[in-house]
């Protein structure tokens, strides 16, 4: 399970796996998945993720959906999806998509301004698009495959790319600029208790599922990441070589 998002990583991403993977028909497999070399060390990684949720992370979610008003935590949703706009208007600079750019900061613009500092999404009202990027789907834009199926400690699913960028991707993230470490902090523990908390369906399912959870997360994962690939193929390190242009993510 995945606590720590990329910053333009989508807060429903949650939900997005396990639709993808019933769709696709997710099992555990008897061979090797070819992503995936490393399965023996990632296996024993997401089961010290699973152990640490179930004692912290899921508790602590838990308690936030049941104590906090579902419009506050809409509130906190909003709040935290309008900083992730700011870098996502940054990488769609850099992957020279005009449109989305500028829809990028409009939002930011808009919400952050008459939406109470992003609290309400305004934006969403006035029809203006969201389109999350990270750091990892910029190089993807230029050709740089996903690498191996990685699952890192505390922060879940991930590729060999977008591994190595995490640390641009979080000294980018709005909150770390900020200089009062307390109140860093204490809204690092609120962003990942309320993505954990919207997590909480989905991880319920998995664990009944009759199916492998680790593979499960991992198929889907994996097309969920080849999907935002711009062009797919071998930007994304699919097998068929084909390049095309998938749907922008939103």
């Amino acid at each position: 399970m995945r606590f720590f998002a990329l910053p333009s990583a989508p807060l429903r991403r949650g939900a997005a796996i396990l639709v993808l993977a019933i769709l696709a028909g997710c099992a555990s497999q008897p061979n090797a998945h070819p992503r995936d070399p490393l399965e023996p060390l990632n296996r024993e990684v997401y089961r010290f993720n699973d152990a640490v949720d179930g004692a912290v992370f899921k508790p602590l979610a838990q308690g936030y959906q049941q104590v906090v008003p579902a419009l506050v935590r809409t509130g906190v949703d909003n709040f935290f999806g309008n900083l992730g706009d700011a870098w996502s208007f940054v990488n769609n600079v850099l992957q020279l998509k005009a449109q989305p750019a500028l829809e990028s900061v409009v939002r930011f613009s808009v919400n952050t301004v008459l939406g109470v500092g992003g609290l309400l999404d305004i934006a969403d009202e006035m029809g203006i698009e969201r389109h999350r990027q990270d750091f990892g789907q910029t190089l993807a834009h230029y050709g740089v495959p996903t690498g191996p199926y990685v699952v890192l400690p505390l922060l879940g699913p991930s590729t060999l790319r977008d591994a190595l960028v995490l640390p641009i991707d979080t000294r980018a993230d709005v909150v770390r600029q900020l200089d009062h470490i307390p109140t860093r902090n204490e809204l690092y523990a609120l962003r990942l208790v309320d993505r954990r908390s919207q997590l909480l369906r989905v991880s319920d399912v998995l664990q009944e599922a009759a199916l492998d959870p680790y593979s499960f997360t991992r198929d889907a994962w994996l097309q969920i990441r080849d999907n935002q690939a711009p062009y797919r193929g071998k930007g994304s390190g699919s097998s068929d070589g084909a390049i095309e242009n998938p749907d922008e993510p939103q």
